[in-house]
C-alpha cells in the first residue's frame, strides 16, 4: 500500500513538472492571457491561510497556466490591501469581508476563489498576564495582539468581546509587526490576549503561553462565533481587473483549484516537503499539528458558498456600524464563475 501511495505521488510529481514545462503552450491552446506577470498581495506567506497560494506556487501550478507570478508578503492584510490600492499589485490574497469594507467606500472589489471556508484564528489568553481569566469581561482594558486593524485577526477578536458583552473601544489592540514580535510581546507579558493565525496559535498553546478562547480553525468554531459560514482568504481584485482580465483571472482560479485539490489528499510527507521550511519555524511536527487543526478549514473547490457573504456582511454591520447593510450589494463582491469552471476542469 506504501509502495503503491509512493508510486502515484511520484506520478503526480512528474506530471506537475511536465506542466509546468509546457505551460505557455497550454495557455495559447486556451487564448492568449491578457496578462501573464502578475503580482500578488498577502499579510502573510507563511500563514497557513495562505498555504494553497504557497502550494501552487511551489508545485508550479501557476507555470502550468501561464502564468509568472511574484508573491509579495506586507506583514498584515491592510498593508497588503494598500499595495493593490497603490497599483503596485494587481492581487490580493486576503480576507473575502474586505471586498464588503471596500464598497462601503464605493471601491468595487470582487473575490473569485476561496482560499479558506473559515478564518483560521484562534484567540488565546496570555498565561503569564491573565492566570486569572474567567470570562471575556476580564479584557476590559487590557491589551490584545492582532496582526494589523482591520485584519480577519482583528474582526475575530471584535466579534469574541462583543460576544461576552465588551465593546471592542474597551480594549487596547496592538499591531504585531511579524510572528517574532508576537511571541516576544506574549512572553514578555506585553499583552494579555492574542488573536492571530496559524501556526503562531498552535505553537504559543504547545508551549503553555496561551489559553484558547475563541477558535475559528474549524467549521463549527466559526460557525459559532459567526452564526453562518464565514468565507475568509480569498484572491481578490478590483471589478474592472475582472472583468478586463477574465483569462487571467481563470489562469489564477485553475492553478489555486488545483493547489485545493492537492492538499485533499496531501500526506504529512508532502506537506514536509513542499512547504518552504522557513514555514515550519523549526519544527515539523508542530507545523503538522498546526496544519491539522485547520485542514477542514480550507477550501475544497475554491466556491464561495451562497450563505457565506450573508454572513460577513451581517458580521461587518454589527462591527462597523458606519456601514449600511442596504447599500451593500453582495453580487458585486464575489463571483463564482470561474472556480467553477476550475472545479470541473479538475474535478475538485
Amino acid at each position: 500500500m506504501n509502495r503503491l501511495l509512493s508510486d502515484r505521488r511520484s506520478f503526480v510529481s512528474a506530471a506537475t513538472l511536465l506542466l509546468a514545462i509546457t505551460g505557455s503552450r497550454y495557455a495559447f491552446s486556451q487564448g492568449k492571457l491578457e496578462k501573464s506577470r502578475l503580482g500578488i498581495a498577502v499579510g502573510s506567506k507563511a500563514s497557513l491561510e495562505n498555504l494553497p497560494l504557497a502550494i501552487a506556487d511551489r508545485l508550479g501550478y501557476f507555470a502550468a497556466e501561464g502564468l509568472e507570478v511574484e508573491i509579495h508578503d506586507f506583514g498584515g492584510g491592510a498593508r497588503a490591501l494598500e499595495s493593490v490600492l497603490g497599483g503596485t499589485d494587481d492581487i490580493v490574497a486576503g480576507a473575502f469581508e474586505q471586498t464588503i469594507h471596500l464598497q462601503s467606500r464605493n471601491q468595487f472589489f470582487r473575490a473569485f476563489v476561496l482560499l479558506g471556508r473559515a478564518p483560521q484564528i484562534a484567540v488565546g489568553v496570555c498565561t503569564k498576564t491573565m492566570s486569572f481569566y474567567k470570562t471575556v469581561a476580564d479584557l476590559k482594558g487590557r491589551k490584545i495582539g492582532i496582526a494589523t486593524a482591520g485584519s480577519m485577526a482583528h474582526t475575530v477578536a471584535r466579534g469574541v468581546l462583543m460576544r461576552g458583552g465588551v465593546v471592542p473601544p474597551d480594549v487596547n489592540f496592538v499591531e504585531l509587526a511579524s510572528v517574532g514580535a508576537a511571541v516576544a510581546a506574549v512572553r514578555s507579558g506585553q499583552l494579555h490576549a492574542i488573536s492571530c493565525t496559524e501556526p503562531l496559535m498552535t505553537m504559543l498553546e504547545h508551549r503553555g503561553d496561551v489559553r484558547i478562547i475563541a477558535d475559528t480553525r474549524s467549521l463549527s468554531g466559526a460557525q459559532e462565533l459567526f452564526g453562518g459560514p464565514m468565507p475568509a482568504a480569498c484572491l481578490y481584485a478590483s471589478g474592472d481587473f475582472v472583468q478586463k482580465n477574465p483569462k487571467t483571472v481563470q489562469a489564477l482560479a485553475n492553478a489555486l483549484v488545483h493547489a485545493l485539490k492537492w492538499l485533499q489528499t496531501a500526506s504529512p510527507s508532502d506537506l514536509i516537503k513542499e512547504v518552504p521550511e522557513a514555514y515550519q519555524f523549526g519544527d515539523r511536527s508542530l507545523y503538522l499539528a498546526s496544519f491539522n487543526k485547520v485542514r477542514e478549514a480550507i477550501a475544497v473547490d475554491g466556491m464561495i458558498p451562497d450563505e457565506g457573504p450573508k454572513t460577513a456582511l451581517r458580521v461587518m454591520g454589527r462591527l462597523e456600524p458606519s456601514i449600511k447593510l442596504d447599500k451593500i450589494d453582495l453580487a458585486r463582491t464575489f463571483t463564482n464563475e470561474f472556480s467553477r469552471k476550475a472545479k470541473d476542469k479538475f474535478r475538485a
